[in-house]
Order: structure tokens, then C-alpha cells, then sequence
């Protein structure tokens, strides 16, 4: 491979840092105790620290020893490989989508809220785009991501309906800088690197990222234009900073995603994210953490050059107070309150000039508290409450409630019922009709009196804590009301409140750690919903899913992992133009090599080998286009790609 000198040069011209010794950029997977590797801790459920067998969600954890056995060019990809999770997409609005237990009910990624170390990022405009955060956020600065499925509006207000991600980065320990050079065949590429620096109470760590896959060349059956032959980028590059001294925090991120989309004909769209948080955290007394957020995201959607020809821009602003209070010995009480401020525009350049079809704002405010009470030495339970006002609209309140039962000091059990919502986004209620004859022009109208989307989740579920392995089985009733879909009127579509689907499903999942070196996880979905007229199978979802992943870490500095994505069929696909949405099996492979380990060499300390495989089985994968032709597909995943390089880590303890 011609590139891998060039790769090897540049990143060898990098300083070291003053006075640093060379190190690895992680601890020994052999120095590490099992305890740590499985008993994690968990911080999204409650907004506290606390064991996850405790914790009042179903809760699936990525830990750093499993980023860094399995390694992932993406979010999406990393988080294709959690319980419950499941790569999808749709025709344009949001390219790169995940879905939770098989809901996928709006084109967007509405209803799975994400956060940056507990801080949400939504996307206002459209109700939830995340294409941009799930390619390029810089994978390579996180700790841990906490998955909770179902809902999480108490503590996170819109959108955290059927899940909530939380995207924990590293914290600076010492001084250290890593560089990561890879490349592959048809060009693909990707170079990371990653800054951390600690100074008495000052702590700094910023990682960047950039990722390209090779493009992709293939015939498109469209609307418009008959048969297509596509070339399809995938591109993205983004980056993390983050700041603290004592109690002041002030992180940021962007992302930036340049793909192709299927809408009515095959164009090429960017996707971008700009975010920052601001925040103040002390403890008022011994029993009492008190915290002061503002938080910024703006979203951009620039599909200018082709149909639809529009762009997107959008902001919001959340100001909160939260706290968390130890009451007694066995009551912790989470309250707040916050304030926030949307805003967006959408213009169509079908015209000439553009003209503006979207434009305007809303407030919002919401109170919150949720309280853990240890009922008996073996008995908690769980309620809350969050009481929200969003623009016009009157007051509302979304409750949950629960029980979590320490069965032994190994096995759980967990009953829980939550609601949540999702406000209606500006577009949703401000969206103006473009007529004809203008190609690509919205045929959508907006409707200014839609209420939130509803849902009421109950999650049963039992789990086993071992020191070797863990186990756990859940079974959910989701039922989602006032769902916002579009009504057909004799000139154009119009947003109104009537949808109401059901799911119900058993998730299971495990890991078990054979030896310290050794780690098997698996995982296996099967889910059924269907709508208010009888009809099954109404998301794009398949029934059943599976996962599984071995990984093999020896104290001699080689890591490898492989790990396979298992996705049934789709039915009703038969008669699809493009490829049909068939069951397949996305195979990744991860490897890496300390080179100092293995040569016993000083000189070599910090270097390692690194490679990565995305789809070995080389499966071109194609997915529902229900919402721009239904019955059709649209281009998802191209094949295999491989990258290979070098890492060069420099550490200062």
C-alpha cells in the first residue's frame, strides 16, 4: 500500500512535547481489574453517580476497554453495535439515522436525544436531524457512551422519547498527544489526533477527526430522472474541545458530513453542527451539587445545487439550573429548571431569488424533579416529573415512576413507566406551500396548533451481575399518541396530530469476560409494532436483530476484535426499483499493535500499528425510502472498506 509511507512520514515530522516520555495513549488491558471493566458507573439516569444495577433505566454502557477492542470509524458505527440500536436512514432530511427498538416514525432523528457529557444537542428546524453528530463527532476523545432506551423527558425534556445517548468524553490526565494516520483502498482515508494538558486545577483535552470513505459508484432508479448512475461522497470531519478549572467548565464541538440523498433524484448535501456549553457546578452544602448550564447548537443543511434546492439554519439556547440533593440516607432528590429559545429559516432556491418558506421562533420553559427513595435495604423506587410549557401551547406534565429490586447482591429486577415527548418542530408548524411549476419546491404545510408527541413506555426486565459476566433480559410496551404525520389535502401535505402506533418487544444482552484478555458480548432484538387501523410493521425496522462480538487484548501489546450486526428482512419491498432491503450481517474488524511490547524497545514506545475493517462480508446495503417513494429503497452502505496506519502517542505523567 503506496500511501502507508507517506502517512508514516508526516506524522513522524510531529514534536514531542517538552521534556514528554513516549507512552501508550490507554492503560494495559492486563493491569486492569474485572470489577472496573464491568461494574460500571452511570451518571444519565438520575444526573448522579451511581452503580448501573441501581440505576432507574434500561441501560446499555459502551465502555473505553470496548471502544478500544473494537475499535469505529463513526458514532453510527459504535452505536450500531448497542442492544436495542439499529442503523437506519431516510430519503434526504437526515442521511444517517439510529433507531431504538424499532421506532423510526418521523425521517428524522427526533426521537433519540443526544447529549455531550449530559448537555443536549437537538437540531430544531426539521424535529431532530443527527447525520452530522453520528459521522463526524471525534470518536477517538470518548470514555464511555451511556445508552437509557425509552423515554427520558423528565430529566431531558424534548426529543429523549425513545432513548437518550450520552456521549461522555476523557478528562485530562497529564500532558498528551496522540496522532493516528490511516488510508485504504479507492481512497479512503482518515487522520485523528488528540491534545490532553493538565496544570494544577486547569485541565484541557481537544480531539479532531477526519474521515472519508471511497466513493461510490451506482445506478439509482429516481422519480425524476429514470435511472441515475450516482456518485455517492461520504466525508466528514469534526472536532472537541473541553475546559475546566475548578468549577467552571466550557466545552465545545463541530461536525461536518458531506453525503449523497435520494429525493426525487440523487443529490449531494452537508450537514453541520456547531455546539457549546458554558457551565458552573459547586456544592452549596454537604449534601447538596448545585449546577448552571447555558448551551448553545446551531444546525445548518446546505442542499442548494439540487432538488429540493433549499438550506436549513437553525439555533437554540437552554439555560438551566439544575441540583441534585441528598436528602436523607436514602432519598436523592434531582430538580431544575429551564428556559429555552428556538430559531430557525428555511429557504428555497428553486426561485430566483430564493424565497424564504420557513422562518421563526418559540420559547419554552419546563420545571423537573425526580427523586430516588430507598424504600427497604433491598427495595428503591423512583418517581418524577416534568412539567414543560412550550410557546402557546398550555401547560403539560410527563411523569415516570418505578421499582428496582435487589433480588441477591447479583441478580435485579427493574419495573419501570415513563412518558415523554417530542415538541413539534418550527418547520412542523411553520412551513409554507411552494406551488408548481417549481421541481423540488415543498408541497408541505405547516400547521401552528400541533401539540407534542406523546409516549407511554413500561420496561419489565431482570439482570444478573457476576464478576465474569453479565446478563440481562427486558420486555417493553411503548405506546406513542398525538404522533405528528402529514394529512393529505388537495394541494399539499399538512402536519396534524393523529398518529398513534404500539411496540412491544424483548431485548436480551451480555458480556462475559472469559479471562481478563478475553470479552464476548451479544445481543438480540425482536420487536412488533403496528398502528391504530391494524396495520403491522409500520417502521422501517426489521423485527429481529442480533449481535454479537469476541475480543482478544494480550498483555504483549496486540488487541483484535471482531464483531457482527445482524439485521432480518424487511417485508414489503418485493416490487422495489432499487435493491431490496434483504437480511444482512455488517462484519467489522479491529486490530492494533504496541510496538514496544512486542520489540521490547524503548525507542518504540508510543508507536503502534492500527487497522480497521468496515463491512468484511462486502454487502452493498440498501434500506427503506418510505417517505420519498414508498415501496422503494434507497442506498445505505457500499461495501467493504479497510484502513490501515500508525499511532504515535507522547505522554507527560
Amino acid at each position: 500500500m503506496r500511501f502507508l509511507p507517506l502517512v508514516m512520514a508526516s506524522f513522524l515530522a510531529v514534536p514531542m512535547l517538552a521534556d514528554d516520555t513516549q507512552a501508550s495513549d490507554s492503560q494495559d488491558l492486563s493491569s486492569m481489574d474485572l470489577e472496573s471493566l464491568l461494574k460500571v458507573k452511570v451518571v444519565t439516569a438520575s444526573k448522579f453517580s451511581q452503580d448501573l444495577a441501581d440505576a432507574p433505566g434500561v441501560i446499555s454502557v459502551v465502555t473505553r476497554d470496548e471502544l478500544r477492542r473494537f475499535g469505529g470509524m463513526t458514532l453510527r458505527e459504535i452505536l450500531e453495535r448497542v442492544p436495542g440500536l439499529a442503523g437506519t436512514t431516510a430519503s434526504f432530511t437526515d442521511r444517517s439515522m439510529v433507531g431504538a427498538r424499532g421506532d423510526q416514525t418521523k425521517i428524522n432523528s427526533g426521537h433519540i436525544l443526544y447529549l455531550i457529557n449530559g448537555r443536549p444537542t437537538r437540531e430544531v428546524l426539521e424535529g431532530g436531524i443527527a447525520s452530522d453528530l453520528l459521522e463526524s463527532f471525534p470518536v477517538g476523545i470518548l470514555e464511555r457512551i451511556e445508552v437509557i432506551k425509552g423515554p427520558g423527558s423528565v430529566l431531558y425534556g424534548s426529543n429523549a422519547f425513545s432513548a437518550v445517548v450520552n456521549l461522555i468524553t476523557q478528562k485530562a490526565d497529564g500532558r498528551q498527544l496522540v496522532v493516528t494516520g490511516l488510508g485504504g483502498p479507492g481512497g479512503a482515508a482518515s487522520g485523528s489526533g488528540k491534545v490532553m494538558f493538565e496544570r494544577g486545577a486547569f485541565r484541557l483535552v481537544g480531539a479532531g477527526q477526519f474521515h472519508q470513505n471511497p466513493e461510490w459508484f451506482t445506478p439509482v432508479e429516481t422519480s425524476f430522472f429514470g435511472v441515475q448512475d450516482a456518485v455517492i461522497p461520504d466525508r466528514s470531519k469534526g472536532g472537541y474541545l473541553g475546559m475546566n478549572f475548578k468549577g467552571l467548565s466550557l466545552m465545545s464541538s463541530f461536525t461536518d458530513w458531506t453525503s449523497g440523498y435520494l429525493e426525487g433524484g440523487v443529490g449531494v448535501a452537508r450537514w453541520r453542527r456547531g455546539f457549546a456549553d458554558l457551565g458552573y457546578s459547586f456544592r452549596a452544602t454537604s449534601r447538596w451539587d448545585m449546577s448552571f448550564n447555558v448551551t448553545y447548537t446551531r444546525t445548518t443543511l446546505d442542499a442548494q445545487q439540487s432538488i429540493p434546492f433549499i438550506t436549513r439554519d437553525s439555533h437554540e439556547v437552554v439555560a438551566e439550573w439544575s441540583n441534585v440533593l441528598n436528602l436523607t440516607d436514602r432519598d436523592d432528590l434531582t430538580f431544575g429548571a429551564l428556559f429555552n429559545h428556538i430559531e430557525g429559516m428555511e429557504t428555497f432556491f428553486g426561485t430566483n431569488p430564493g424565497t424564504v418558506i420557513s422562518d421563526g421562533s418559540r420559547a419554552g420553559e419546563a420545571g423537573y424533579a425526580q427523586i430516588d427513595h430507598q424504600l427497604l435495604e433491598s427495595v428503591k423506587i423512583i418517581g418524577g416529573f416534568q412539567a414543560n410549557q412550550i410557546g402557546h401551547l398550555d401547560l403539560d406534565v410527563v411523569p415516570r415512576g418505578g421499582a428496582i429490586w435487589n433480588v441477591t447482591n447479583r441478580v435485579t429486577v427493574k419495573a419501570l413507566y415513563s412518558q415523554a415527548f417530542r415538541a413539534p418542530s418550527l418547520n412542523e408548524t411553520l412551513l409554507h406551500y411552494i406551488p408548481p411549476p417549481y421541481i423540488g419546491g415543498p408541497s408541505l404545510l405547516g400547521n401552528p396548533h400541533l401539540s407534542p408527541e406523546k409516549v407511554a413506555t413500561t420496561d419489565i426486565g431482570v439482570w444478573y451481575w457476576g464478576d465474569r459476566f453479565q446478563a440481562g433480559v427486558d420486555y417493553f410496551h411503548s405506546k406513542l399518541t398525538n404522533g405528528i404525520v402529514l394529512a393529505n389535502v388537495t394541494t399539499a401535505g399538512t402536519y396534524i396530530n393523529s398518529g398513534k402506533i404500539t411496540f412491544d418487544g424483548v431485548e436480551v444482552e451480555g458480556k462475559y469476560y472469559f479471562k481478563k484478555n478475553f470479552l464476548l458480548l451479544g445481543s438480540a432484538l425482536y420487536q412488533t409494532n403496528g398502528d391504530a387501523n391494524g396495520a403491522n410493521n409500520v417502521t422501517p425496522i426489521s423485527n429481529f436483530s442480533a449481535k454479537a462480538g469476541i475480543s482478544y487484548g494480550s498483555s504483549k501489546g496486540l488487541t483484535v476484535g471482531l464483531f457482527d450486526v445482524y439485521q432480518g428482512p424487511i417485508p414489503g419491498y418485493s416490487s422495489a426499483l432499487n435493491p431490496q432491503p434483504f437480511a444482512h450481517h455488517l462484519v467489522s474488524a479491529n486490530f492494533r499493535l504496541e510496538l514496544a511490547k512486542v520489540w521490547h524497545s524503548e525507542a518504540a514506545r508510543g508507536v503502534a500499528l492500527v487497522a480497521h475493517a468496515e463491512n468484511l462480508t462486502n454487502t452493498a446495503v440498501w434500506l427503506p425510502d418510505w417517505m420519498d417513494a414508498p415501496g422503494d429503497t434507497i442506498f445505505a452502505n457500499r461495501g467493504r472498506t479497510v484502513y490501515a496506519g500508525i499511532e504515535f502517542a507522547f505522554k507527560k505523567d
